[in-house]
């Protein structure tokens, strides 16, 4: 068990990476989009480069910033029922869900986007707007984010069974994952 619990703690790191560095391509974005609309209303200048870098901005956030939502406990859920439930069965149902629902969709769609992104990437397709940015760095990033997430749903099924079997302790917030601090990210591990 202790050896899934380190490769545990390295997927949340990477999560943790990954997810902080997303606020830099959200500050981009922002500093993009009022650009654009600044340079459109005053100068009646216009790019569709820049309004697909926007895209492809929004795009990278969620898809690389999913596996840190999931880290962070932070995924829409039912939480009045978790609520309701020892926390022993709300860790119960975490796993089922993990297991049974989120790691089957993300493993699909990493094994029937790779072969798309990777056409894209060696054919060199790019935007059909004037002036567009080639389309394979956003086809990428679908098969790499659902890998990112399913990562983390790994690592989070490797924790919920962990406290099931008395490697960790329970989490008393109804079976929701013990988050990072600013200043750790090995919060709630113990070997």
């Amino acid at each position: 068990m202790t050896v899934l619990l380190i490769l545990s703690r390295a997927i949340d790191a990477l999560s943790t990476f990954v997810g902080q560095a997303m606020r830099w391509a959200i500050l981009a974005a922002v500093l993009i989009s009022a650009s654009n609309a600044i340079l459109r209303r005053t100068l009646a200048l216009s790019s569709n480069g820049w309004l697909e870098v926007q895209w492809y901005l929004f795009g990278a956030v969620f898809l690389f910033g999913a596996a840190y939502t999931l880290r962070r406990a932070e995924h829409v859920k039912i939480d009045f029922l978790l609520a309701r439930l020892s926390p022993r069965n709300a860790v119960r149902v975490a796993l089922f869900g993990h297991i049974a629902f989120l790691m089957p969709v993300c493993l699909v769609m990493v094994v029937l986007s790779v072969p798309w992104a990777w056409a894209s990437i060696l054919s060199g397709e790019t935007s059909a707007n004037a002036g567009g940015l080639p389309l394979w760095p956003a086809k990428a990033a679908i098969p790499i984010g659902f890998a990112l997430l399913a990562a983390q749903t790994l690592s989070e099924i490797i924790r919920s069974i962990a406290q099931l079997r008395g490697h960790l302790p329970m989490d008393l917030t109804a079976g929701i994952q013990p988050q990072p601090t600013a200043d750790s990210t090995d919060q709630g591990y113990h070997d």
